[in-house]
């Protein structure tokens, strides 16, 4: 099992190379306040000094320490059979130069704060952006911490206003990786009830599985007081448990104490101070409990990571073949998406298209709706009669009979009005043609979302592409709003009175007179007395109609018809009928070809647009675009997708890797 950290550090290696933050490995994030003793907490577990200190926030990026514990320089010159060479007892590298070696752990020191100021700059700035320090050494057991700024109160320099917020929301990221431990650093000589790394812990792990606390600076707590109840739990209760430490003071940092007898000193302290706990914490103990910790961790978590790889490898390889690979044959591959597209755009028309909307009309769907349902009611919704008065009629009988009395109701008052109903076919019948018209333009969006890698991957390809079939769009419109117009313009030119669905004007009239005798002889009825005698005929005309009759010996004005007219006068009994008359011929004959109408528009739009398109797109495209000189324009890549394809292809990369090694722990390993 001690081999499961020595892994855990691989991965990360593999993972930082790119960046990745989708795999959350296990590791044990140190928190705490300022000046808490997070930094010698750490040096005391690697055992040397090679964290920058000074006042105020130091650590302004997270660091990652991996240690990896090695042979000493004797075990390795025997295992090199004698080898003379120089070999160095403890060193580190840094994974932003992986080939340059630091032994002098000053150096380290010096790495860790220019690398800080690249990114931060000499200020007292943060950045989110980690350093990897991995340190090897004999005297250090495997471990994998990250060290992060402490949680500060008051910005300083050039700090933001909110870096305190800046500070919580970096923590959180890390912290609240299940698979993390917490290590919660907190000064004995604090009050732990108002610790904040034992607040953010608990904030992210309510019931404590993951968080260890540690309690720095034992022996600067005030005199007649100590840490007893602090250390076994009874003031605030900690799962994995509280280990106490004792740091090296400033002064000891000022006079170069190093770090071992540092460890001797704080072991005597225990001992003295605390007797009963002693062989429960201090510096040595912390780095067993952590090391522990950590491997168990990493074996609890290691069957839902490597889930967690597999999973992620299929979709980069998913994600990487949707890319596409680099081409090879342009002319083929032009071809082949100029072929997919025009046949998506087709299929998209019939109603055969891979990807159906289930939300909306789209295609040949719609156009469908257009004729049947927006076209053809707006047809049926318009009345024969509708802008049309009885006194319009009445002038048309009148002006075509010209000074002459007409005996018969004038042929040409009726063509000359049912021309001016036919006419208002017309506007319905264009608006139809754009209605298709823009539908065929939301196909080419809706062909191109369903297309969506190829043509982004060539944005250029993709805007011609739309150029060349809205310009075809654009040059059929006006020929089939033509058509439209010659359609109405064929209606006007031929009024055809004996088309066999028209009604006879003679049968017409003989109709009205009847109606209008039965009305008269109604009247007449109702105008005989109770004995049965009848009435002057002066009086037989009295309040019967709305039109007026003058009595030829008494000059009275009588009414002839029940219905009332709308008109600025009374019409005569004839003017009424003749105004009946032509307004039925009219109503007849307009029914006839705005069912006509109805009919042929489809049909117009349909052949002089729509299949003309479809049968001619495929050409079209091919005929603008397939050039040599415009291959290698249109082909032309986004930077977005090649910076995605080797994002993707990096990534699948590392998981393989990391695949790799996972696969490669025997099942021994984890027990």
């Amino acid at each position: 099992m001690d081999t499961l950290i020595p892994v855990i550090n691989k991965l990360q290696e593999i993972f930082s190379t790119v960046g990745a933050e989708l795999i959350q490995l296990p590791q044990i994030i140190v928190v705490g306040s300022q000046s808490s003793g997070k930094s010698s907490v750490l040096e005391s577990i690697v055992g040397r000094d090679f964290l920058p200190r000074g006042a105020g926030i130091v650590t302004r990026r997270p660091l990652i320490l991996q240690l990896v514990n090695v042979a000493s320089v004797e075990d390795r010159k025997r295992a090199a059979s004698g080898d003379s060479g120089i070999l160095a007892e403890e060193w580190g590298t840094f994974l932003h130069c992986k080939s340059k070696m630091f032994t002098d752990f000053d150096d380290i020191r010096q790495e860790i704060e220019s690398e800080t100021e690249r990114m931060t700059g000499t200020n007292k700035g943060i950045s989110p952006e980690p350093i990897h320090l991995k340190i090897f050494s004999p005297s250090v057991l495997n471990l994998t911490l990250v060290d992060l700024p402490g949680i500060t109160k008051v910005p300083v320099g050039d700090q933001p206003p909110d870096i305190e917020q800046q500070i919580r929301e970096m923590l959180a990221t890390y912290i609240s990786n299940p698979n993390s431990l917490i290590l919660a650093v907190t000064a004995a000589n604090t009050d732990m009830a108002t610790s904040e790394s034992l607040k953010l812990a608990r904030d992210v792990d309510p019931d404590g599985r993951r968080t260890l606390a540690v309690i720095t600076k034992l022996d600067l707590m005030d005199a007649g007081t100590d840490a007893m109840d602090v250390l076994m739990g009874r003031v605030i209760p900690v799962k994995l448990g509280i280990i106490g430490v004792v740091n090296r003071s400033q002064h000891d940092i000022n006079v170069n104490k190093n770090i071992t007898d540092a460890i001797q000193d704080e072991q005597s302290f225990l001992q003295k101070k605390y007797p009963s706990l002693a062989n429960r914490h201090g510096t040595k103990y912390l780095s067993k409990t952590l090391n522990r910790l950590l491997m168990h961790h990493i074996r609890d978590c290691l069957p839902e990571l490597k889930t967690r790889v597999n999973v992620l490898t299929a979709q980069y390889q998913s994600m990487l073949n949707s890319y596409g690979h680099p081409i090879e044959d342009h002319n083929s591959t032009l071809l082949q998406i100029i072929t997919k597209f025009a046949t998506e755009y087709c299929n998209t028309i019939e109603g055969t298209a891979r990807n159906i909307e289930t939300s909306e009309l789209c295609g040949g769907a719609r156009i469908c709706y257009i004729f049947h349902e927006t076209f053809g009611r707006t047809l049926e919704s318009i009345d024969p009669l509708t802008g049309l008065t009885t006194l319009d009629v009445l002038t048309a009988i009148r002006n075509a009979t010209g000074p002459r009395p007409a005996l018969f109701v004038p042929e040409v008052s009726f063509e000359l009005l049912v021309k001016r109903q036919i006419k208002r076919l017309e506007e319905p019948g264009l608006r139809c043609v754009e209605l298709v018209h823009e539908e065929l333009q939301r196909i080419i969006q809706h062909c191109s979302t369903y297309n969506t890698q190829e043509l982004l991957r060539f944005p250029k390809l993709h805007d011609a592409i739309v150029e060349v079939v809205t310009g075809l769009l654009r040059k059929r419109l006006p020929v089939t709003n033509e058509m439209v117009h010659n359609l109405v313009a064929i209606e006007l030119a031929y009024i055809n009175t004996k088309h066999p669905d028209f009604s006879d004007a003679a049968m017409v009239s003989a109709s009205v007179n009847s109606s209008q005798s039965e009305v008269l002889q109604d009247g007449a009825r109702k105008w005989k007395t109770d004995k049965g005698e009848e009435r002057p005929p002066e009086e037989r005309y009295k309040n019967t109609s709305n039109s007026t009759y003058s009595s030829p010996s008494k000059g009275h004005v009588v009414n002839l018809l029940d219905a009332p007219v709308p008109v600025s006068r009374k019409l005569s009994l004839r003017e009424q009928r003749d105004c009946e008359v032509i307004q039925r011929l009219i109503k007849s004959y307009f029914l006839i070809v705005r069912k006509s109408i109805q009919d042929s528009v489809p049909k117009t739009v349909m052949h002089f647009l729509v299949n003309h398109v479809k049968d001619n797109l495929q050409s079209e495209l091919v005929g603008q675009l397939y050039k040599s000189q415009l291959l290698d324009g249109l082909l032309t890549e986004s930077e977005d997708t090649a910076t995605q394809r080797t994002e993707a292809a990096n990534m699948l990369k590392a998981l393989q890797r990391a695949s790799q090694i996972i696969s490669e722990i025997r099942e021994t390993q984890l027990w």
